[in-house]
């Protein structure tokens, strides 16, 4: 294995005759796109994310010296490489540092690494502009929407990550219906919840399920539908376990660029999802609006602006 100096040294001679390999993208662009295909757990994307800011050191460390530095073990290194495509972690190291070398013998200037960030910002824009294009036909929403809104009560799932845009919904819900049952725990609790809404006479469920994707809320969603409650499913996948067990599924797209994943998409499908269920019922949601206000005053919820 070349030390950094000897990658100079060979960089050296790759620029004075030799063809640089792929030297027609940037090393950054080509790292993401080697890492933005499969979905990484958190762990396995600090590992990507040390190896895209450190790529002309880190294709040369030895696999104890990479765990080391990014503070993971060398068995998840190994599972990395792996999830990325890989017979292991030297067949890794072997297509990195050719990247680097590339690096090293002038090709692409490198992009700035503050533009990471900017990265993860255009790719949620891409997730946007995909909804944008689901939206020209609002149809879908408008009619689950109404069938949310007549559900009473209407429960809304959301486990694990999950349980944010599940909590952002419930809240807002709860301003313009009259019952809404917030699920945020697994197991026998969740099927407790889901089996006492359907006895109360609810009939849909809104379900939340962001990666990684729960075992836990499966099981919730096979109750749900075991109980005769129809399922109304926000997620990123249009196929898979979760989405055969949906009655309607609105697939969008979720942040990867970071560790963690971000919801710019489903947070927007689900405000979409609430404005459905006020056009619904206009009536019921203007009172509601009105008398929440009326306490929130009376109460003084809200600090004056």
């Amino acid at each position: 294995m070349p030390s950094p100096q000897q990658a100079r040294a060979q960089a050296s001679a790759i620029t004075s005759g030799k063809t640089v390999p792929e030297a027609e993208a940037a090393p950054t662009s080509r790292l993401r796109e080697l890492f933005d295909g499969p979905r990484l757990s958190p762990g396995q994307r600090r590992i990507a994310q040390y190896l895209i800011e450190h790529i002309t050191e880190a294709a040369f460390l030895p696999i104890t010296e990479l765990a080391d530095r990014v503070g993971v073990s060398q068995p998840s290194v190994t599972r990395f490489a792996a999830a990325v495509g890989f017979s292991g972690y030297p067949a890794l190291r072997e297509r990195l540092q050719s990247i680097a070398l590339s690096t090293l013998a002038g090709g692409p200037a490198e992009e700035n690494r503050a533009n990471e960030l900017q990265a993860a910002v255009d790719a949620e824009i891409a997730n946007l502009e995909n909804l944008r294009r689901d939206f020209a036909d609002p149809d879908r929403i408008i009619r689950v929407g109404r069938a949310l809104s007549r559900s009473t009560p209407l429960t809304v799932l959301g486990l694990r990550i999950s349980v944010s845009l599940a909590e952002y919904f419930g809240y807002a819900a709860r301003r313009i219906h009259p019952d809404v049952r917030l699920v945020t725990r697994g197991g026998s609790v969740a099927y407790d919840a889901l089996l006492q809404s359907r006895e109360a006479g609810g009939t849909w469920v809104l379900a939340f399920a962001m990666p990684r994707h729960s075992q836990e809320t499966l099981s919730a969603l096979r109750v749900a539908r075991g109980a005769g409650l129809k399922v109304a499913l926000v997620t990123d996948l249009a196929l898979g376990p979760l989405a055969e067990e949906a009655d309607v599924t609105f697939a969008t797209g979720t942040g990867s660029r970071m560790v963690f994943d971000s919801y710019a998409a489903p947070g927007v499908l689900a405000a979409a999802l609430l404005q459905a269920m006020t056009d619904a019922d206009p009536e019921r949601t203007q009172a509601r609006l009105e008398k929440y206000e009326q306490l929130s005053d009376q109460h003084q919820f809200f600090m004056k602006d």
